[in-house]
């Protein structure tokens, strides 16, 4: 199938033809320079998310030691049950935040795509772009 050419369409093809290729290599230094500005965003953001992790994972070691070394040295059933109960509370607290972590990661990571998108060739009325 073929698309009418609207007016707008040929005065946007026309400038592009009209555009020098200094112009045009210095547009396309720019869109790759805001590429890699975003992309560059992102594996930070990538990398402190996973130290993020990696210290969650560190943590959850660390409990589940100490509650086998106090489990271990219980001396009655309620001595356990407490112990136990207040390893439970430490678990669900940490869920909680690992929830947090968890949004804001993927808020950021959104954010960075977003910006990728935004400096693509559709985002300004350009042709060529997805769905054209």
């Amino acid at each position: 199938m073929t698309q009418r050419e609207t007016p707008d369409d040929r005065t946007g093809m026309a400038s592009m033809l009209n555009m020098m290729p200094a112009d045009m290599a210095a547009m396309n230094r720019d869109r790759i320079e805001d590429f890699i500005n975003a992309q560059t965003k992102l594996f930070e953001s990538l990398q402190e998310s996973n130290k993020q992790w990696f210290q969650r994972v560190q943590s959850e070691v660390n409990l589940a030691t100490e509650f086998a070394s106090r489990i271990s040295s219980a001396r009655s059933i309620p001595d356990a049950m407490n112990v136990y109960q207040e390893c439970c509370t430490r678990r669900i607290e940490a869920i909680a935040e690992d929830g947090r972590h968890l949004f804001s990661d993927a808020q950021k990571f959104m954010e960075a795509g977003a910006r990728m998108l935004s400096n693509g060739p559709w985002s300004q009325g350009r042709t060529g772009g997805f769905g054209t």
